[in-house]
């Protein structure tokens, strides 16, 4: 239950710290994993010193154990090593100082942390953080490369050297973290995070050298590998040498063998890209004369063709066909004229022929009324009547006489 107490009562100091051991020492046992960062063995001493240290968090604590139990490990572990503690935590009222009284101590194998880091890998894999459409190409020449790397390491020297001999006019951005030990974690995924900010870095490199599996560790942390997959900026994971795998290698979007590697990858080398310019050169310059050649054989093999050699001849072949068919036509239009000639001549024969003009000419003469009619019948006709008779050359009047006969008037 809280403690009541106010302004007026506080509450000693010593009882303070009284009640926080009581709360303490009702936690029990309990089985504590972290990294030793520090071991003191004072000689002569029966109790042996460690700072045990959370390899995610910027969290330690003292551990304190009789040497007889530090002694059966002491072989098998030293500062860095990850071990596995059982103790009780004591507080120690004086100084107000929480401890862990260990009475187990055992190192963690390699095979135990290799199986934890598998774990993780299946689980992040199923997340999808691995998945290879997550990745981004590298840009063809950056402008400004990050690097995050050891101090004076060889893994900086390799990147900077082999950068420079393959693009002298590439810049880098280095940021010197830990890459071993409880504060590589938290120092790299800052720098990865401050280069991945910074719009002139168009890719970042994560370099070390080789090592341990357990100096290797921080490039398999949970924390870490989050924070690349989340990086706007391709980063480029150059841990260790070819058989080292940590899991900042799947999550990367390249994966670099060696720093050297990285370096190779990420810059082109001058002289081959001068090189691929002058074979690209060569090449569009034998396509251009390729295609040129060819075009000159056809423009001259064109032109050697009759119709281009002798334009005239083609007016000309033409020219004695449209005259063979004007005459053709004309012939036929003759003919056509001459038979149309002959049947008009010979309907027009036919109309004389058959004309009352023609029955004139041969001597008759046709008796017309005052009225015009013709006169068909010399009963019908009255004595005394004037009749009008028409002949081939004009006409003249007649007067019937009694006995029907008529007799030639004045014309």
């Amino acid at each position: 239950m809280a403690v009541q107490t106010t302004a007026e009562a506080p509450m000693p100091v010593g009882e303070v710290s009284r009640l926080i051991g009581q709360w303490i020492d009702r936690l029990g046992a309990v089985w504590v994993e972290g990294q030793i960062t520090q071991i003191s063995r004072r000689p002569g001493a029966g109790v042996v010193f460690l700072t045990l240290r959370d390899p995610s968090q910027d969290i330690s604590l003292t551990v304190t154990c009789f040497r007889a139990v530090f002694d059966r490990v002491a072989e098998v572990i030293g500062e860095g090593a990850r071990v596995v503690v059982f103790g009780k935590p004591e507080w120690y009222a004086p100084r107000g100082q929480l401890s862990l009284r260990a009475t187990d101590l055992r190192a963690v194998g390699v095979g135990e942390l290799l199986a934890r880091i598998e774990a993780l890998k299946k689980s992040l894999a199923a997340e999808g953080l691995f998945a290879p459409e997550r990745k981004r190409r590298l840009p063809f020449l950056p402008g400004c490369v990050g690097l995050v790397t050891g101090r004076a390491s060889a893994a900086e020297r390799d990147v900077l050297q082999n950068a420079k001999l393959r693009w002298p006019a590439v810049r880098f951005a280095v940021r010197n973290v830990a890459v071993q030990g409880v504060h590589a974690v938290p120092q790299v995924i800052e720098a990865v995070r401050e280069l991945d900010a910074d719009p002139d870095v168009d890719v970042i490199i994560v370099a070390r050298g080789g090592g341990s599996v357990e100096d290797l560790l921080p490039f398999s942390d949970e924390r870490l590998v989050r924070a690349v997959a989340a990086a706007g900026t391709p980063v480029v994971s150059a841990i260790g040498h070819e058989p080292d795998a940590p899991l900042l290698d799947l999550v990367a979007d390249l994966r670099a063998s060696t720093p050297t590697d990285a370096a190779k990858r990420t810059v082109p080398d001058v002289g081959e890209e001068q090189s691929r310019v002058r074979q690209l050169r060569e090449r569009g310059r034998w396509v251009l004369e390729t295609l040129l050649d060819r075009e000159e054989r056809g423009l001259a093999a064109a032109v050697s063709r009759p119709v281009l050699a002798e334009p005239g001849r083609m007016i000309a072949g033409r020219a004695e066909e449209v005259d063979a068919l004007v005459a053709r036509a004309r012939r036929t239009l003759g003919h056509l004229l001459e038979r149309a000639e002959a049947d008009l001549t010979h309907t027009r024969a036919r109309v004389v022929a058959l004309s009352p003009a023609a029955t004139l000419r041969r001597g008759y003469a046709v008796l017309q009324r005052a009225d015009g009619s013709a006169v068909r019948d010399a009963g019908r006709v009255a004595a005394g009547e004037r009749l009008r008779a028409r002949v081939a050359e004009g006409a003249f009047s007649v007067t019937v006489d009694e006995r029907g006969e008529g007799q030639e008037a004045e014309r």
